[in-house]
């Protein structure tokens, strides 16, 4: 059976985006694009909802930009070879190959798909991630982190910088007493850890 993972670049304290809804801050360098590039190599179908389909699909065309260095050329060529399906009520057409529109979001037609799967399924965008979790769906967390920071820091000040700190959107409703996340791989980056 194939997992679901929910995939994302996020500051230190699970933020996709700061407040103005950017996440420019979030732009991978060749280092860490190389380590996601590998990440969803094994990735066999991307679940997006309308917005993070609507930044995805500039991969569609990315390999014809010139100059593009090989590991922006790889992961182009990893986006497009997977499947991806859009939850979306308004999106009427899609722009990419191997992509389809389900108007709603339903978890038991994501149970049976991820059964027979052969290759590993990620849930991108926060919203739609929500709910994927709220039904119990998730194998894996997001674990790629960026070096940012957030409102509510996860490291002390004097490790990651004021610079280095945003503020923005999440899908997790962080509870008093929760436990925190699990992490597969911590980097240190520009004097601020990366998780």
């Amino acid at each position: 059976m194939a997992k679901l993972i929910y995939s994302a670049i996020t500051s230190l304290d699970g933020y996709v985006a700061d407040e103005d809804g950017n996440f420019d801050w979030a732009a991978p360098d060749e280092e860490v694009h190389t380590f996601v590039n590998d990440l969803e190599r094994p990735v066999g179908t991307y679940l997006y909802g309308r917005r993070m389909y609507e930044v995805m699909v500039d991969w569609e065309t990315a390999h014809t930009l010139a100059d593009q260095p090989p590991f922006v050329q790889d992961f182009a060529e990893i986006w497009q070879a997977a499947d991806k399906i859009v939850y979306s009520k308004t999106l009427e057409t899609v722009s990419s190959d191997r992509t389809r529109i389900e108007r709603d979001f339903d978890p038991e037609a994501v149970r049976q798909m991820k059964a027979p799967a052969g290759r590993d399924i990620t849930v991108g965008g926060p919203d739609l991630a929500a709910q994927a979790i709220k039904a119990g769906l998730v194998d894996e967390p997001p674990v790629r982190r960026a070096h940012r920071g957030g409102r509510r820091q996860t490291v002390p000040s004097q490790q990651c910088p004021p610079e280095a700190r945003t503020a923005g959107r999440t899908p997790f409703r962080q509870r008093r007493g929760s436990p925190p996340l699990p992490h597969q791989d911590v980097r240190r980056r520009r004097r601020c850890p990366d998780v």
